[in-house]
């Protein structure tokens, strides 16, 4: 029963908009109503607020760390802190992505999968961060960041040992969020991805 309660604590976190509640905060237009229409990081720089666009990137973050933190830490002992972690973290990643507070419309979930990552194992997370940043200053793309980091994290999460659980969650994770990207890979291969920072006219 209490493992229950953690997974559906955990998707209802992770469907908390960060970007939609940041955005209030600042007086700022809903992000779903500009730019990519995605409430995300991202998208809220795009409104010229990088203080808005850091804030929503922490929280986004901070929700996926915390979730999978407290299933580590507070697993009960006839559960397998492995699996349930994993289903945790499965489960509060989801939430962003098909959140109930916005009629299951979420982000495309890159900071979320960053918290639950480092949660995890922290090499993992900062080698997936490390790769989204390496890609980001080289090309100054954040889908493409994005994408390099979501092919890495499994991969980073089999070369360190981490669990079998873990490793397929994080693997159904990037899958997930190459998904999400989809659009982005139309655009990038048609050469029309904006780039970090620029402001895109209203889809």
């Amino acid at each position: 029963m209490l493992t229950i309660v953690f997974i559906i604590a955990a998707y209802l976190l992770g469907s908390i908009s960060f970007a939609v509640i940041t955005s209030k905060l600042f007086g700022l237009a809903d992000p779903r109503t500009y730019g990519s229409g995605n409430p995300g990081a991202t998208n809220v720089l795009r409104s010229g607020k990088k203080a808005a666009a850091a804030l929503t990137l922490f929280g986004d973050a901070a929700k996926g760390w915390l979730a999978v933190f407290l299933a580590i830490q507070f697993a009960p002992s006839n559960v397998s802190y492995t699996m349930l972690a994993a289903a945790v973290a499965l489960a509060v990643f989801i939430g962003h992505l098909f959140p109930i507070f916005l009629r299951f419309k979420g982000g495309k979930g890159v900071a979320t999968a960053f918290g639950v990552l480092l949660a995890l194992n922290v090499w993992v997370g900062l080698g997936t961060l490390a790769t989204w940043l390496l890609v980001a200053a080289v090309f100054r793309l954040s889908s493409l960041a994005a994408l390099a980091a979501a092919v890495g994290a499994p991969i980073y999460a089999m070369l360190l040992g981490l669990p079998r659980e873990w490793v397929l969650a994080s693997g159904i994770m990037s899958l997930l969020l190459i998904w999400r990207h989809k659009s982005n890979i139309k655009n990038l291969l048609a050469g029309k991805e904006a780039k970090i920072g620029s402001k895109k006219p209203n889809q």
